[in-house]
C-alpha cells in the first residue's frame, strides 16, 4: 500500500510519499514547500489571509504530488503554528474546502509522542533511556522514556521564530543584553517546570 503524510510546520510544508508493506514505511519521495509561516504570523495573532492562501497552495501541491506518486490522499497535520493560531478552525475548513485535504492539527504532546516514537525506531532499543528535545518554530517537544514509548511528554511555547519575535524584535536588530537575559529567564523558567514534572 503507498500512503503519504503532509507535515504542516512553522516554516515548510513537508510531504512524503512511502510504501507501507509490512508495516515498515519505505520512504519513495519526499518533496517539500517554503512557507515561513512562523515569518507572518505572531504568537497569539490570527494566521493572515495571505499566508492561508499561500498554506492552500502548498497543501493543493503536495496532494497533487503525492497522486503523481500512486499514493492515496494524504494524511495532513499542522504544528504549532496553526494550532496555537485563534483563527485555526478557520484556516483547517479553509484548506479542507479548497484543496479536499482534510488538515488537523496534533497537539503538542502528541507531536512530541510520535517524534520520540521515530527516534527510539531510528536508535534502537539498545541505546537505553532517551531523551528527545524537538525544537520547531513555534513549539519545544520534550520527551523521555525507557521503552518504545515516552513516559513523560510536554510541549512548551518555546519555538525559536516564537522567541524571536516575542523577545528579540523578530530578528532585525542585534539583540540587546537585556533582550537576552529576558528570553534566557523565559527559556530557564518553562523547563524548570518540565524538569519537575
Amino acid at each position: 500500500m503507498r500512503t503519504s503524510v503532509v507535515d504542516v510546520g512553522s516554516n515548510t510544508v513537508r510531504l512524503m510519499v512511502a510504501d507501507a508493506e509490512g508495516g515498515v514505511p519505505l520512504p519513495v519521495h519526499t518533496a517539500k514547500w517554503r512557507l515561513r509561516l512562523s515569518e507572518q504570523v505572531r504568537p497569539g495573532d490570527p494566521v493572515p489571509e495571505e499566508a492561508v492562501e499561500r498554506l492552500v497552495g502548498a497543501v493543493a501541491d503536495a496532494s497533487r504530488t503525492a497522486d503523481r506518486w500512486g499514493a492515496s490522499g494524504p494524511l495532513a497535520f499542522a504544528t504549532a503554528v496553526v494550532r496555537a493560531a485563534p483563527n485555526r478552525r478557520e484556516v483547517l475548513r479553509t484548506v479542507q474546502a479548497r484543496t479536499g485535504v482534510p488538515l488537523c492539527t496534533l497537539p503538542g504532546e502528541v507531536e512530541a509522542e510520535l517524534t520520540f516514537l521515530a527516534a527510539r525506531r531510528w536508535m534502537g532499543w539498545r541505546s537505553g533511556p532517551l531523551a528527545l528535545l524537538d525544537i520547531g518554530g513555534g513549539s519545544l517537544e520534550v520527551a523521555f522514556g525507557r521503552g518504545r514509548l515516552p513516559g513523560f511528554v510536554a510541549s512548551l511555547p518555546l519555538g525559536a521564530a516564537r522567541l524571536t519575535h516575542e523577545f528579540l524584535a523578530g530578528g532585525r536588530a542585534p539583540a540587546s543584553p537585556e533582550q537576552v537575559k529576558a528570553l534566557r529567564r523565559r527559556v530557564r523558567h518553562q523547563l524548570r517546570d518540565a524538569a519537575a514534572r
